[in-house]
Parts: C-alpha cells; structure tokens; sequence
C-alpha cells in the first residue's frame, strides 16, 4: 500500500525525537573524535583563524575529519565561524559528505543559527530528501529561527517534492507575514512550485502581481504553461514579453519554440529562429528545440538543412533528426543517418527500432536490437515495449521468451506498462496461461494492464473467463474505458455470448456515460451476425446517429460477411448495393457478394461480378500470415510462390 506524503505534524514530530537524541549523539561522537585525537603522535595548537584558513585549503573527508579532531582538542567546535567553514565544506555536493554533516550538525553546543539551518536546508534538498530539509524547517521554527528568502525557495521545492499542496499554501501565508512576499527569489518559487503542483491558475495571479518582474519570471511563467500543456499561454506570454521590451533569453525561446512544436505554430518558430539567427546566438539547446519544431510541423527537408547547417550537434540532434524521418516513414534514410551519428545512446536506438515497429518492419526491429546487444547498449523499458509489440504481431515467441528473461535479468521492473506488453505478446503468441502468469505478478494495475489481459483471454477463446475478469476489474474499483469495452465486446462474440454482449453495449451509455464508437459497433454487429440476427444488425447500423460514426463501410461489410455465412442473398444483395453506394471501388464488397451468390448458384450474377472487377481493376488485397521457425520468422502472402520451399509445404 503506498504511503502518501508526509503533513508538517508528522515531520514535527520526527524532528522531536531527533532532540531528545542529540545530547547521547553528542557524548558519543565527543567520545569516538577525541579518542581519534589522543591517540596521534603530534597535535598543534590551533587559533580560530588558522583553523579557518585550513578547512578553506581542505580538499577531503580526511583531511577535514583531522581538522574536527583538532577542532575538539582545542575548545574550536564552539566557535560559530570555525563550525560553519567545516559544515560548508561537508554539505558540498561532490567534495563533502552529508551523514557526517547531519552527525556534526546534531552534536553542536547550542541552537543552531539560520546559516546552518539553510546550509544544512540546502544540503538535503539537492540530495531529493525532501522530508529531512523539511524537518528541519519545522525544528527552526519551533526554536523561534526565522526563515528568510534563502530558506522559502528550498522549503517550498521540498515540499513539492512531497506532493504536500496544504503546506505550500500555509507556507506562502507565512512568507506574506514575514514580508517576503515580493522578494523577487521567494515570489519566482512561489510561482514555479504553484505550476508543478498544476495550479498555475495562481502562479499567472502571483505573475501579473509582480511589480517589477526580470527575465526569469517572464521564463518561469511561460516554462510553467507549457508543463502545463498551456501552450497557447506560453505563446501569449512570450508576445507580452516582446511587447513591453523585455529581451528573452535561451531559456525563453527554448521554451516558446516548444509551444511552437506543440502546436505546430511554424510561423513564429521561423520567427524565434530568425531572431536567434541576427542575433549571431546559437546553442546546443536552442538549436535542439528548433530542430526539434521542424520534424514535427515542417517538411522533413527543410528540418534537415536546419541539422546540417547546426554548428554543433550532440546526440540529441541526432535523435531529433532520426525521428523526423521516421515520422515520415522514411526509415531507409532514417537508417543511413543513424549509421552516420558519431554517438549513439539508448534513445537513439530506441528512435529507430520504434520506427521499424511503426511502419510494421518488425524483422529489422528485431534485428536492430540484436545488433544494439552486441555494441554492449542495454535497452530501457521503453525500447523492451517496442520490441514486444514487434513480437506480438509477427507472432516471434522464442524471441518474446528471450526479452522477458532479459527483463527478470536485469530485475526491470514489471510495471504496468511493461506487464501489458508481455501479456499482449504472450497472448497474441497463443500462450494466454503466460499471459495471466504475468498478471498476477504485477502489483498496480491499471485500466490498461486489467484491459490487455480481458482482451488476450477473449482473443484465445476464453470468453468466460474473460468476464470473470471484467467483474473482478470493477470490484477492484479499476475503471473500464472505451477499449475495455472493445474486448468485453470482443469476448461476448467470440463466445457467442448475445444477451451479455447486448447488456455490455446499452451499459456503455446507460452506467458509464461513453458514446459507443465503430470499434464497439463492429464488435456487436459481429456478435448479432454470428448469431444470425440479422435483421436486428441492419437496424442497428441504419439508426446509428448522424455525427457518431463518421465511416459505417466497415460495419456494413460484417453484416455481408454474416449474410454469406447464413445464406441470406437477400440482404446480401441490399447490403452490397449499400457498400458500393458508399464505394464503389471496395474489393473485398464484390468479392463477397460474389461468394454470396455462388452459394445460391446463380452463377450469371457471379460472372458479372467478376467481370465488373476486372473492367474497373478491381483486385482483392491478398492475405498473409507468418510462422515463427527456429528463432526467424516467415512470411506467406495468398498466391506467393517465391518462397524456396514451397514447393515441399505444399
């Protein structure tokens, strides 16, 4: 059960008990450091100021535990200047070491002072330890130290850190009683952890508020609604910023150029770049973020004399560009670019198998990863989902084994998102007892994982136990959306379950307030038609209303399917009228009336069929399928024999 964040009475209390520690953790350390100083052959007398002047030429925990050593010999531990120059040194990020920090500072004769209590503030924010700087936020307080514009900007990014929305806004109360409500430090916090925590509602109040506001504000207001997905803010922001004559700096246009992205707003992108352009600025980041805004709004071209004319490029630039042209579907290029980049990182393989799986390439998928393998590149879990999905549509089981027992290798973490594409390969792999194996390891389930494993049980025949699920889900206070409802669907008509399959639809409108789409139309028209209720399938699909399903083709098609099935040529024949009404090219309609009609032996009107199919060209897309042998996958398409062994298949 996870926990959530910590209130400030909580911490207080930490912090209490921590008090009650201090004179025994002082005895000993007194004890153990003195113990140390005895016992070396020469001990020198030190003053305050050479003790100084020492700790500010200490470049070690070693050296520095010598110094403390001395420090305590000679009576120095109690001199503030001499406590705060050693407790500078060890909250230092790289050089210092923050246990011994904690240990020295709980051991200090006397209340600390507000530059310990923010030193030591600062020191565990950087580290993340959110609940130890905050401790000691509510310790200073409860000894009547007062916070001042040093300490709010760390308080308050530790308690976003937590999650804690309550203790922000009590926080800001006091910050308004203390009279730093328009420091121009604390104010920026205010409005940064304000966004972070999705209020920027009052992070734009605390902005528009703002008397005199420099260049960071404006950047920490438009950086906050593009975090916020507010990118038409962002971008109102910005022209206001231009407007009143503020000059935006890398941060500014990074961020703009981002809403610009999003938005696809190439206009002012071009804009922002011919402005970084006259100006003779250039940086890797700016140059990111514009490269970044060509792939996706511009032509894949003009993104790629953006790349070539960057001055300096990393292998974010490379990743850009890469997937630029995969969005494109242009992976060969995709591909030579690749072979060409100096440094190739996780996402820049990632970026590319992706595109292989995009563009239903799975073989080179595969083969991409294996060759990552052998460069000694491990995958994160993003690319392992790629790979699964290329697994799960060719079919390529011993391959899906393999990445499944690279994750329990590499102890991965079998989150949702990578349980759902193991129980979606496993599935689509025949292998559904895998697949449920899967679920009952994964210990947060959400509607996707609940979804995934409902649809592998439907897809392998196990249309009662997949409801089973479905009720399980719901209890579990998991709730279904729209493509739960299409494997719910799905089950019922692979079960020929009627009734359930009939209650599940109207409940879709009825209990859970969804608009049912084609997916779950055709999912019920299939249902009724299987069941020969045909009649109740063409109602459905003429009452549909207007606005709801924009191309009902589809639907119609299964109701042919189903007419050839029963032998209706009735409405078979009315419901290819209907198809070719709507097109009159569609293959698979004239050769399924075709069908229809060669069943009732009226073979004149199977020769006119055939023969309108030929004078318009008509041609039916061939099927395919694909069997995995010995680790490789192969493909047959209808009608293919370049296959070397075809002739011994079949």
């Amino acid at each position: 059960m996870s926990r959530g964040p910590p209130d400030s009475s909580h911490i207080l209390h930490k912090t209490q008990k921590r008090m009650v520690a201090t004179p025994v953790l002082s005895k000993l350390a007194r004890h153990s450091l003195t113990s140390f100083t005895s016992t070396s052959t020469h001990t020198r007398r030190l003053t305050n100021k050479s003790c100084i002047s020492l700790l500010q030429r200490c470049s070690s925990m070693k050296q520095l535990k010598q110094i403390h050593c001395q420090m305590l010999a000679t009576s120095l531990h109690r001199s503030r200047d001499v406590v705060e120059d050693l407790l500078v040194f060890c909250t230092h990020p790289d050089s210092g070491d923050l246990s011994y920090a904690t240990t020295v500072f709980e051991t200090l004769e006397g209340d600390p002072s507000l530059f310990l209590y923010n030193l030591m503030i600062k020191a565990f924010t950087k580290k993340n330890r959110f609940d130890y700087a905050l401790m000691l936020f509510y310790r200073m307080r409860s000894q009547d130290v007062s916070p001042d514009n040093f300490t709010y900007p760390l308080v308050l990014k530790s308690m976003a850190g937590l999650s804690m929305a309550s203790d922000v806004q009590k926080t800001h109360v006091l910050i308004v009683k203390s009279g730093f409500e328009f420091d121009r430090f604390t104010r920026i916090s205010l409005m940064d952890v304000y966004s972070k925590m999705g209020h920027v509602e009052m992070s734009r109040t605390l902005f528009d508020e703002t008397p005199e506001m420099g260049v960071i504000s404006w950047n920490v207001m438009i950086g906050a609604y593009v975090k916020c997905r507010k990118f038409e803010d962002a971008i109102s922001v910005y022209q206001k910023m231009v407007r009143e004559g503020v000059k935006p700096d890398e941060a500014t246009l990074v961020s703009t150029v981002s809403a610009c992205s999003a938005l696809g707003n190439l206009e002012l992108g071009t804009k922002l770049h011919v402005r970084m352009h006259k100006e003779l600025w250039f940086s890797v980041t700016l140059g990111n973020a514009l490269l970044d805004m060509y792939t996706k709004c511009g032509p894949v071209d003009v993104a790629r004399r953006f790349f070539d004319s960057m001055p300096t490029k990393n292998v974010v630039s490379w990743t850009s560009m890469v997937s630029g042209y995969v969005k494109c579907g242009e992976l060969d290029k995709a591909r030579q670019l690749f072979d060409r980049s100096p440094g190739r990182d996780v996402v820049l393989w990632t970026a590319l198998i992706n595109g292989y799986v995009q563009c239903n390439r799975f073989d080179e998928a595969l083969a991409t990863f294996r060759e990552m393998q052998l460069k000694g590149i491990k995958p994160d879990k993003f690319m392992v989902v790629s790979l699964l999905t290329a697994c799960a549509r060719l079919g390529a089981l011993e391959q899906g084994r393999l990445i499944h027992g690279y994750i329990q290798d590499n102890r991965i973490q079998l989150d949702a998102v990578i349980g759902t594409a193991l129980i979606d390969m496993y599935a689509k792999c025949g292998c559904i007892d895998k697949s449920l194996e899967v679920f009952s390891i994964v210990e947060r389930r959400d509607t996707m994982i609940w979804t995934s494993i409902i649809y592998g049980l439907a897809m392998n025949g196990e249309s009662g136990k997949a409801l089973e699920l479905f009720s399980e889900m719901r209890r579990a206070g998991a709730k279904p959306d729209d493509i739960t409802f299409i494997s719910v669907l799905s089950a019922c008509s692979h079960g020929g379950l009627v009734n359930e399959g009939r209650r599940f639809f109207h409940s879709m409108k009825e209990m859970y307030r969804m608009e049912p789409k084609l997916e779950h139309y055709g999912c019920f028209i299939d249902l009724l038609g299987r069941a020969g209720l045909l009649d109740e399938a063409e109602g459905l699909i003429r009452n549909i209303p207007k606005g709801i399903v924009k191309d009902v083709l589809p639907l119609w098609g299964s109701l042919l399917g189903a007419c050839r099935i029963h032998g209706n040529v009735e409405m078979g024949d009315r419901v290819a009228k209907q198809m070719l009404d709507l097109e009159s090219g569609n293959s698979g309609a004239h050769a399924l009336i075709a069908n229809i009609y060669a069943a009732a032996e009226r073979w004149e009107d199977v020769k006119k069929i055939r023969r309108k199919m030929k004078d318009w060209g008509i041609k039916k897309t061939p099927g395919c399928s694909s069997v995995e042998v010995n680790g490789a996958t192969h493909e047959f398409l209808v009608g293919d024999s370049s296959f070397p062994e075809t002739g011994e298949i079949y």
